[in-house]
């Protein structure tokens, strides 16, 4: 039997790797009780959860947890890492707070700053600077101190705090029942047909490229998700977008606009680094290479942020300008709209 073990680092999740081939001999087994006789510490909800999630494979295809192994099966499953565990030392991070209170506090987060520690990131992580600037943080149930909810590492915009336990539970509870707001300006590969509308489908890694997310059809894989996005201004080859939430599944707004056919600018994860719209002028790719430059991330920030407060149950609504990279890289495309037109021909 050729056990392996791989792991791969993520900003957001981190998972192991393990790949099995069912020995000749094996009678037929729900793969997990096989699963859990071959993986320390592997429970049968940790397995189950991740066969709810698309993340085991027989043969290349997704299985459930009652498929029963056969001999010759190739056998892949990915497995979260447990909640990590390093003490976080305090770090002199500065923070761009633009609100504070007693109960919480609201930051702006610059692209760049991975939240928090995980395998691969260590130190420089927002926990880190929360540390170092607040003292006794809530814990969440991963042992990230204040941390109600995540953005990704390249993507900028604002997060709330909990400083109380009684926050921490408030605020998770409102992200829970989707009764937070929130909206992301987003710019995308191509003129988006319609001014306004809904993506739905459940996400789950992708089949061949676990480092994605990707849409299904399967209502039993994955996780189901729920974005809306409207047009705010039209460049031709590229529109600028709001997305606003209804669920926050990992990279929802990224893994949904590929989906639609429309992904993020310079979304190199998901294929938005490479020139998908437009001609094959120099010039152009030469534009277009000043705009990547200009934006060297995924065109991603978290503008608006709305909550009822913890304490004084009013409810609070923030927002944020884009960051100077983001605007730089609007700013020539609008120069280049004014000076080609907005109705290109999309090549």
């Amino acid at each position: 039997m050729n056990n392996n073990i791989d792991t791969i680092d993520l900003e957001d999740e981190l998972f192991e790797h393990f790949r099995f081939e069912v020995p000749k001999g094996q009678t037929p087994l729900r793969i997990d009780k096989y699963l859990m006789s071959l993986i320390q510490n592997a429970t049968r909800n940790k397995i189950q959860t991740a066969a709810t999630e698309g993340n085991i494979f027989v043969n290349d295809a997704t299985v459930k947890s009652n498929y029963k192994v056969k001999a010759n099966d190739v056998v892949r499953v990915m497995l979260s890492h447990p909640p990590f565990e390093n003490r976080v030392d305090p770090e002199d991070i500065p923070l761009d707070i633009v609100y504070e209170d007693a109960t919480l506090l609201l930051i702006n987060k610059p692209p760049g700053l991975v939240v928090h520690p995980g395998h691969g990131n260590y130190t420089g992580t927002l926990v880190n600077a929360l540390a170092f600037h607040f003292e006794n943080l809530p814990m969440n149930s991963s042992e990230r101190p204040g941390l109600v909810h995540r953005i990704d590492k390249d993507t900028s915009g604002l997060l709330v705090i909990a400083k109380t336990e009684a926050a921490m539970t408030h605020l998770a509870k409102q992200f829970e029942a989707k009764t937070s707001e929130r909206e992301y300006v987003a710019l995308v590969w191509g003129n988006v047909a319609e001014e306004k509308g809904t993506i739905e489908g459940n996400l789950a890694r992708h089949l061949k490229d676990r480092m994605q997310m990707a849409v299904f059809a399967d209502p039993e894989i994955g996780k189901p998700a729920v974005t809306h996005y409207k047009v705010l201004e039209r460049f031709g080859y590229v529109t600028l977008i709001s997305c606003q939430l209804e669920t926050g599944r990992t990279h929802q707004i990224r893994a949904h606009l590929k989906h639609i056919g429309h992904p993020l600018f310079n979304d190199e994860r998901y294929g938005g680094h490479l020139i998908l719209k437009g001609t094959t002028f120099t010039k152009y790719k030469q534009f277009i290479d000043n705009c990547f430059k200009a934006l060297p991330r995924q065109a991603l920030h978290a503008k608006t942020l709305g909550f009822v407060h913890p304490t004084t149950k009013e409810m609070m609504r923030f927002d944020t300008e884009l960051p100077q990279d983001f605007q730089d890289c609007i700013e020539k495309w609008r120069g280049y709209s004014k000076s080609h037109g907005t109705d290109q021909e999309e090549e």
